[in-house]
């Protein structure tokens, strides 16, 4: 995914289908200049971490 599109996500107040590693996902945050996303996988809110846009996919 590109940096853009995911930051259109993060601000979206719709849910759309995003995985990481095959793992539903939600986009909290995106660090555009590092090119970052602050994730949380669906099954597991507290389990936030930071991991590159570009591993993201929208399905």
């Amino acid at each position: 995914m590109n940096t853009q599109r995911a930051i259109e996500i993060s601000s979206s107040p719709v849910m759309t289908d995003v995985t990481y590693q095959g793992e539903p996902v939600y986009i909290q945050h995106v660090n555009e200049e590092d090119g970052m996303a602050r994730i949380y996988p669906l099954s597991n809110p507290e389990d936030e971490r930071d991991v590159p846009v570009s591993m993201l996919i929208e399905r």
